[in-house]
């Protein structure tokens, strides 16, 4: 029923506001989560007749299934933008998303590892494998650049400046960024790409992706979370490690290190200076230092 909407703020998100297949797959899943709870509850109402009653016990349906608050605001925005698209298209008068309250979101931050617990990751990795050497090349970039987990498995040979020491990376909202890359990182990206990647095959219209699985196709997500989780382990650190957290330990050591915080927002590819101020979560040994070195009063 909600079928013949859904195909038109697709059409609206694409041409009007240009976002990404990601984004527009997400926006599409959630919509689509509000019309699968709407047929679970034998509600047959269409987008104009839905009400903020209606929204409200979707919302507390998704937290009843453990929906976090985080990925509840995400899902909300979601709902927050088809009903715009209604207004603008006369499918709806009223937007019933108007009183909707997102739930309250304690910023948590992401554990840190520090320089030596990153070293010791990346040595647990096996090279006689081929696809260590692959691995190591990954954690090396995403350490280097403080890349997503997205933008390594899309990272492209036509993107990679090494002999300039620089990689051009497509983030959010296809935009892209050049940023600067290690020699350990050059290094072991050369060693995969001249040594391994060659004998690999890529499947048609993977031929410019980096990183390949075993079978010519780019890495999935999730098969990053897994590798990075295994090597924690088999390294015996006890931290929740993601590949956001090699992100975030590259932007917190370069804040430590002194680096100007417009550069890091830069580097991470960050559309908000605010966004990037959640990595100055600085211990008060490094804050007491940096007073003892700048402040005139310790002087």
């Amino acid at each position: 029923m909600w079928e013949p909407y859904k195909k038109g703020f697709k059409t609206y998100l694409q041409l009007e506001k240009s976002l990404s297949d990601n984004s527009i797959q997400a926006y599409l899943r959630d919509v689509s989560l509000l019309t699968h709870f709407l047929q679970q509850s034998d509600n047959k109402k269409k987008p104009a007749a839905v009400t903020l009653k209606d929204l409200q016990d979707f919302v507390k349906s998704i937290a009843q299934i453990g929906m976090t608050a985080a990925s509840q605001t995400r899902i909300i925005s979601g709902i927050r933008a088809f009903y715009k698209y209604c207004l603008l298209e006369d499918i709806s008068t009223t937007d019933p998303t108007t009183l909707l309250e997102a739930p309250k979101q304690k910023r948590l931050l992401p554990d840190i590892l520090s320089f030596e617990e990153i070293e010791k990751i990346i040595n647990t990795i096996d090279l006689s494998k081929p696809e260590g050497g692959r691995n190591k090349a990954i954690l090396e970039t995403m350490y280097s650049c403080g890349l997503r987990v997205s933008e390594v498995v899309n990272l492209k040979i036509s993107q990679l400046y090494l002999e300039l020491g620089f990689i051009k990376v497509l983030g959010k909202g296809d935009k892209e960024r050049l940023i600067p890359i290690g020699k350990s990182a050059i290094k072991y990206i050369t060693i995969y790409k001249n040594s391994i990647r060659v004998h690999l095959s890529p499947v048609k219209g993977f031929e410019d992706i980096l990183f390949l699985n075993n079978r010519g196709r780019k890495l999935s997500r999730v098969m990053i979370f897994y590798i990075i989780k295994e090597l924690a382990v088999k390294a015996g650190i006890e931290k929740t490690v993601s590949p956001h957290t090699f992100r975030h330990s590259f932007a917190t050591h370069l804040i430590e290190g002194g680096a100007d915080l417009r550069a890091v927002q830069e580097m991470l590819g960050h559309a908000s200076i605010t966004t990037t101020e959640i990595y100055t979560h600085l211990d008060r040994s490094f804050l007491q230092k940096t007073l003892e070195n700048f402040h005139p009063a310790f002087q």
